[in-house]
């Protein structure tokens, strides 16, 4: 038993990882791919990978977002946990990432499964709306740039269906949540948006101590 949640030194996560993590051979190559960036720390953990992975199959998914692909380890963990006809709407704008994300998807052979749109997320996920997809995904996971959180939020409250999951992923922000005289603009969009989330009676959340923090909402 404990009232507290325990930390993990790097011994303590390195058996989390041993006896948890079942990692597809694409998305070990392309986590070593992405060390190789001066942006690695962008990527989510592996375990967080897992979380989500999880996540989507209890629920069910068929229709995803992914909002900020990054080196695309997000869309391929959660298109390799959906059926055969389910599908991963990818948004980011960074060409030269998104062909590293290319690479692996077509590695794990679920490129198919991914549908992706260079073009800045909110257009895209207004592009959604305006096309009649309103509760039409079940899933969605916010990871992108922070300031725009709210509304890829709101975007992804319209697209998800009653019952969905939205992630969001950075709410602890390296601990800098803490800081109210960090004057950091995605820091303040972050603590804005944590505290705005935390009373919106449209959904329920827990926020879970994994990677750097991730919210989960699930909608009324």
């Amino acid at each position: 038993m404990s009232n507290s949640t325990i930390g993990l030194d790097q011994k303590l996560r390195e058996y989390l990882l041993t006896y948890s993590l079942k990692e597809h051979e694409a998305l070990k190559n392309l986590r070593a791919d992405t060390l190789k960036l001066n942006e690695y720390e962008m990527q989510i953990s592996p375990e967080q990978g897992s979380f989500l992975a999880f996540l989507v199959s209890i629920i069910n998914a068929k229709r995803t977002l992914d909002i900020g692909v990054f080196t695309g380890y997000s869309s391929l963990v959660v298109a390799l946990a959906l059926p055969n006809d389910g599908i991963v709407t990818a948004c980011d704008t960074n060409v030269d990432w998104t062909d590293i994300a290319q690479k692996y998807w077509k590695m794990a052979s679920v490129n198919d499964k991914i549908d992706l749109h260079i073009a800045p997320a909110i257009e895209t996920l207004d592009g959604l709306i305006d096309k009649g997809f309103e509760g039409a995904y079940d899933f969605s996971f916010i990871d992108a740039d922070k300031i725009n959180y709210q509304e890829y939020f709101e975007k992804s409250l319209a697209l998800v269906r009653k019952g969905g999951i939205i992630a969001i992923d950075n709410v602890l922000w390296g601990g800098r949540v803490l800081d109210s005289s960090d004057s950091e603009p995605a820091t303040r969009a972050i603590q804005k948006f944590n505290k705005k989330l935390y009373k919106d009676h449209r959904v329920e959340i827990t926020m879970i101590p994994i990677g750097d923090g991730l919210t989960l909402a699930r909608k009324l």
